[in-house]
């Protein structure tokens, strides 16, 4: 275990943990590779959907491993986006047909009502733009990755069988991280896990999923409205210890995801956001991190509270014990739910705790709490996961 100093997005903080007398169970390890790995991508079976010019660019590539996604748009030059790297990179200097889209169309076969397909039997998802008479125009081919070792960053909550919560920005592998953990429960720790695949995201096209899920179990969603239903269905017909649900957007998903806390299930799920106030001040899913209403105080608590009469307070206990968001792919914060909401609630500054891989190592970091405010108070330094023991 490295102990470094860590910054915030305001200021230097020097963070300093004692561990003695902890005992922590990480399964840190040397990677013979970087995240992206080559050897489990399928990567010519996206590509024989491209034409056959653009296909063989692709595969020549020296840094095809890092390949994030391929972009056809009728009337314009073909584009690729790599990972870790700003903007594309142009594959040749003429247009997009549309005998080119049409022949892509073909090879994947029939799209949701999601405008999504996949590859069966890969990871790779292909996700259509259509013209207001509903022919494709454009079409972005992100190609899907069996990635191991993100799990190891949060591996000490996993055991405790504690929801959680993953919040970030598209692509910085929230999805790649649900499979992983299901693959992690369901393997290692021999939990019964039901995967909610709304766009067979998780578990890959096709009847039978990809084998990076492990022994999991998945069940598909027909149309994304339905994802509430389903989720409740696992659980009434299935007898899963643990359900793992990826893009938790509507009200119905929230209640959802409550009902299902409430009879003592684990919860791994992602939703819409990039930090957990993005949670808060959504009114659709604030029921995740226990909801928020307005209390009235009278003359007495308010001025023992030193506030107005009129405040915001969480109204019940949060569906997910706790909350990660992950900044990028190899640093994440992690929150105690119900700690974070009522500072921040209060005007305070939450205690976090922050998990990042050194890359140049490959192994997960462990620093003490840090404030995010421009004006930071250091809390007491304490392990989220000591609460639990």
């Amino acid at each position: 275990m490295a102990i470094t100093s860590c910054w915030c997005s305001c200021s230097w903080l020097p963070l300093r943990w004692n561990l003695k007398g902890h005992s922590l169970k990480w399964k840190c390890q040397a990677f013979a590779c970087s995240l992206l790995r080559d050897d489990h991508d399928d990567l010519q079976r996206l590509l024989h959907i491209l034409p056959s010019d653009l296909h063989h660019n692709l595969l020549n590539q020296p840094n095809r491993s890092q390949l994030l996604e391929v972009i056809l748009d009728l009337g314009r030059f073909p584009e690729a986006r790599y990972v870790g790297r700003l903007g594309s990179q142009c594959l040749r200097n003429t247009e997009v047909t549309v005998k080119e889209l049409e022949y892509a169309e073909q090879a994947v076969g029939e799209f949701g009502k999601d405008n999504r397909a996949g590859i069966e039997g890969t990871l790779h998802r292909i996700s259509a733009i259509r013209s207001r008479n509903g022919h494709i125009v454009g079409l972005t081919c992100r190609v899907g990755r069996a990635v191991t070792g993100q799990v190891e960053m949060v591996y000490d909550l996993l055991q405790y069988g504690k929801s959680v919560l993953f919040v970030g920005r598209p692509g910085v592998g929230k999805t790649t991280v649900m499979r992983e953990i299901a693959r992690v429960l369901s393997d290692e720790l021999h939990k019964r896990v039901v995967i909610v695949d709304t766009s067979n995201e998780i578990g890959g096209d096709g009847n039978v999923p990809h084998a990076a899920i492990g022994n999991a179990r998945r069940m598909q969603v027909p149309e994304p409205s339905m994802q509430h239903r389903v989720m409740i269905e696992a659980v009434e017909n299935h007898m899963p210890e643990v359900i793992i649900v990826d893009e938790i957007g509507t009200e119905a998903e929230a209640h959802a995801c409550r009902s299902i806390a409430e009879r003592g299930i684990m919860l791994i799920g992602t939703a819409h956001g990039q930090q957990i106030e993005n949670i808060i001040k959504n009114p659709t899913l604030s029921d995740l991190i226990g909801g928020i209403e307005t209390v009235t105080l009278g003359d007495a608590e308010a001025r023992a509270r030193n506030c107005q009469k009129t405040i915001l307070e969480r109204k019940a206990p949060p569906t997910f014990d706790f909350l990660i968001e992950m900044r990028d792919r190899h640093y994440w914060l992690t929150h105690q739910t119900d700690k974070s909401v009522d500072m921040l609630l209060r005007g305070k500054c939450p205690q976090v705790e922050v998990r990042r891989r050194d890359e140049k190592y490959f192994n997960c970091i462990l620093v003490g709490a840090l404030s995010l405010r421009s004006d930071p108070e250091v809390m007491s330094f304490s392990r989220l996961t000591d609460v639990l023991h």
